[in-house]
Formats: structure tokens, C-alpha cells, sequence
């Protein structure tokens, strides 16, 4: 199915009507030679789902690198364009519930927005977005309507209860506020204020593994493992929590896993560390 569509003030731009690819699915079709290059922004490959084949992607592929400063998606690009950080351009995000919201220039500067980047690189493809200014990108946007939900979900079948054996649980997951995250990096002291790196686990399944509240469970799955103290929580039991990319706890590249995972938990020998 084919759909027409307003891009960049021109009305007569024809998109497929076929699903697209989900950032998984273009990354494989990257490590696979499908797709032969991948503009990047913004992106730490220790934040993706997968990051061996994040990075066995940007191996194989010729990369573009929108950034504003240096990081572990770098050593891949062949061509590094900087972009302005918030404060030195307008823009514009939706927030969860699709409302728009919009900041303004607060610091003069050269440097180009992303979207001027972009609109530059697409000329040099032969593809005009005439993403020409900040005002004209919030017209469009604003001419998109407004979110009136709420939209049904998709029919999915629910999974089966993981079949745990002793010794293993579900791994849950998320990011503090402050962690090891890119735009952290160098920040010493705002790194100082961040919750120290615990993991949590119910009364009864820290009993399961003869774990005290205070001492080190030793998080593993495959070759890697993630060590931690322990704090007794009111929550299911077989699960144990964890921050993703904490210092000492960057669950994606050290264990491979993430929310749902099935992983193994027991007591560090000796207690605490």
C-alpha cells in the first residue's frame, strides 16, 4: 500500500504503507550487509538491547556520527558531523502523552541543529526535506493534530510463566536519573550524587539463596555477572532488581540481558565485599 504525504512543505511524497524496521531489525540488517550505511545521534551502544550486534553493525556499516561530543559510537564513524547541545538551538519534543513541547535558544552559536544536519545530508542524497527552519518544522508538526486517544493495543498472547529452577530469577530493570550514561561522563561531582548501585530482592527469595539483608548477591547470565549489595524489599519474589547502567551495574553489555531475562543469583561467598 502506498500513502501520500506532506514532507517539508511539498505535497506528492509517496511512503510505503508496510511496517518499517525496529532499531533491532536495523541493526541486524546492518551487521548482515543489507543496509551498507547507519546515521547515528545520540545513541551509546550500552543502551540498546543488543549491543554485540550494535557494534558488529557499525563494524560492517559506513557511519555517520551526529553528536555533540565524543563517544563509543566514534571509533566506528567514518564521518563526524557536530550538532548544537539544547541550549544553543530551539527545538521542539513530545512528551509521553504527545504533547508538544518547545525550548528556545538560551546561549548565540554557529553550530547547526540536528534537523539543519540532516536536511543538508538528505540534499546531498537527492531527497529534499526543506527542513529549512525551527518555525516551519513546528508547523508541520502542530499540523499532525493532536493525540486523542486512547488507541487499542495490539492483541498479543500473553508469555508463559518463566519455568525457573533453584538458584535462578527474573531479572528486572531500569535507570536511575544519574547513572553512567554519555552526557554523564566527565561530571565527577554530579556523578557523586547518584544512588549508590544496590540490588533488591524479596525477603523470601534472598532466603532462597542464603542471603542476608546488606550482603553481595552476585548477579550472572552466560559469561558475565554483576556483583552488588543486597537490600530487602517489599516485591515478588523470584525476581531481582538491578539499575542498568549504573557504575558497577551496566546490565546490557555485562550480562547480555534485560527486563524479563531469566539469570542466575546466589550469595557471594564470604558475605560482603
Amino acid at each position: 500500500m502506498k500513502v501520500r504525504a506532506h514532507i517539508g512543505g511539498n505535497w506528492g511524497v509517496e511512503l510505503s504503507g508496510n511496517a518499517g524496521r525496529d532499531t533491532t531489525a536495523i541493526l541486524q540488517a546492518a551487521a548482515n550487509g543489507e543496509l551498507a550505511g547507519l546515521v547515528v545521534g545520540g545513541v551509546d551502544p550500552n543502551d540498546l538491547p543488543d549491543p554485540v550486534l550494535a557494534r558488529a553493525a557499525l563494524e560492517r556499516a559506513f557511519v555517520v556520527s551526529l553528536e555533540m561530543r565524543e563517544t563509543a559510537v566514534h571509533e566506528y564513524a567514518d564521518v563526524i558531523l557536530p550538532v548544537a547541545p539544547q541550549q544553543e538551538k530551539a527545538g521542539t519534543y513530545a512528551d509521553w502523552e504527545g504533547r508538544l513541547q518547545s525550548f528556545d535558544k538560551a546561549i548565540d552559536s554557529a553550530a547547526l541543529s540536528d534537523f539543519a544536519v540532516l536536511d543538508r545530508l538528505s540534499s546531498a542524497m537527492g531527497v529534499a526535506l526543506q527542513a529549512t527552519s525551527v518555525t516551519s518544522l513546528r508547523r508541520e508538526m502542530t499540523g499532525l493534530g493532536t493525540f486523542d486517544g486512547p488507541v487499542a493495543g495490539p492483541e498479543v498472547a500473553a508469555p508463559a510463566p518463566a519455568d525457573l529452577a533453584a538458584g535462578q530469577a527474573l531479572l528486572s530493570t531500569w535507570h536511575h536519573l544519574l547513572d553512567a550514561g554519555s552526557m554523564q561522563d566527565g561530571e565527577p561531582f554530579l556523578a557523586g550524587t547518584a544512588p549508590t548501585a544496590q540490588a533488591r530482592v524479596s525477603a523470601e527469595t534472598a532466603a532462597s539463596i542464603g542471603l542476608a539483608d546488606g550482603q553481595h548477591i552476585v548477579v550472572s547470565k552466560g559469561a558475565g555477572s554483576i556483583e552488588l549489595p543486597v537490600a530487602l524489599t517489599e516485591m515478588p519474589d523470584h525476581v531481582v532488581w538491578i539499575p542498568t547502567n549504573s557504575a558497577d551495574s551496566r546490565v546490557r553489555p555485562t550480562l547480555g540481558a534485560d527486563s524479563g531475562s531469566v539469570v542466575s543469583i546466589a550469595a557471594k561467598q564470604g558475605g560482603q565485599a
